[in-house]
């Protein structure tokens, strides 16, 4: 367990470091190398100041010390989740809203493992989401930028490392990964997505859940609230997790990872569905408009 002092000099400098990247890239657009180099360099200041994944629960039985895989593993998760919340700011309120959630999630789960400080800091977190979601709900009226994201996304990340930071269960391992599922799920999504399609890894497109909603019908508040919804479902699911024996969790997780990829694969495909009809619409519009040859 790190001293408070490392805890709190670990959350406010690292946090700060990822605001900055964010800052500057808000303010004059940092190339994908350089922006990932400066995310890498906030991950690194974290653990070294003493936020670190030092093992992973093995779900059979004991612990899976990572020795000197620690700080690829801690950097890899700081810089992930950091990464992934930004990524998922794409409508109004969105990032905000999901992180209030995960916020309150990793709160009750800290509070089981005994973990008062990381539980306080986490609620304190959500309720300065709440505030600022009350400006950048549909319409907004205030934008959290890139920096804003990022210093969200890797608050969220360090304090499910410390929430959980005494637990030998298999929740150490899952709770954090179920709490902030949506994010994580999306981002691992676009990784693949590009990758099969020969496109850039820190590429922009149109294929994240969000726009998938959209093209569905729904209206931005709509997507935004469905999304909700779907984090609230993980958010308990995390907590119930934490209640849960190892074989038990086993099982739930299981059945909420089958749940997740059927209900992403019928978003895709009743997406692709509809991209298809508007574009077919649109041809055989413009087919009528311009009349058969003279």
């Amino acid at each position: 367990m790190l001293p408070r002092s490392a805890h709190t000099a670990a959350l406010l400098l690292g946090g700060t470091a990822m605001f900055l990247v964010g800052a500057l890239d808000d303010l004059k657009g940092l190339n994908p190398r350089t922006k990932l180099a400066g995310q890498v360099a906030g991950a690194l200041l974290a653990y070294f100041l003493g936020l670190r994944v030092d093992f992973l629960t093995n779900p059979w039985d004991g612990m899976f010390f990572l020795g000197s895989l620690s700080l690829p593993v801690t950097v890899l998760w700081l810089v992930g989740i950091t990464n992934a919340l930004n990524l998922i700011d794409g409508l109004d309120g969105l990032a905000a809203g999901v992180a209030t959630i995960a916020a309150v999630t990793l709160a009750v789960v800290a509070w089981l493992e005994g973990q008062a400080q990381a539980a306080t800091a986490a609620l304190v977190l959500a309720a300065v989401t709440l505030a600022f979601l009350r400006f950048n709900f549909y319409p907004a009226q205030l934008f959290m930028g890139d920096s804003g994201a990022m210093f969200l996304g890797f608050n969220l990340a360090a304090l499910a490392v410390l929430g959980t930071a005494k637990s030998t269960t298999v929740l150490s391992l899952l709770v954090p990964v179920l709490a902030l599922g949506l994010p994580i799920l999306d981002t691992s999504w676009a990784i693949l997505r590009r990758l099969y399609h020969g496109q850039p890894i820190f590429g922009a497109d149109k294929e994240h859940l969000h726009h998938r909603l959209l093209r569905l019908g729904l209206h931005q508040r709509q997507a935004v609230l469905l999304i909700y919804g779907m984090h609230i479902s993980l958010g308990i699911s995390a907590v119930l997790l934490a209640m849960l024996t190892t074989a038990q969790s086993i099982l739930f997780l299981a059945a909420v990872t089958v749940a997740a990829l059927v209900l992403v694969n019928l978003l895709g495909l009743s997406a692709g569905e509809v991209g298809k009809a508007q574009t077919h619409d649109r041809s055989h519009t413009k087919s009528w408009q311009t009349g058969p040859p003279v």
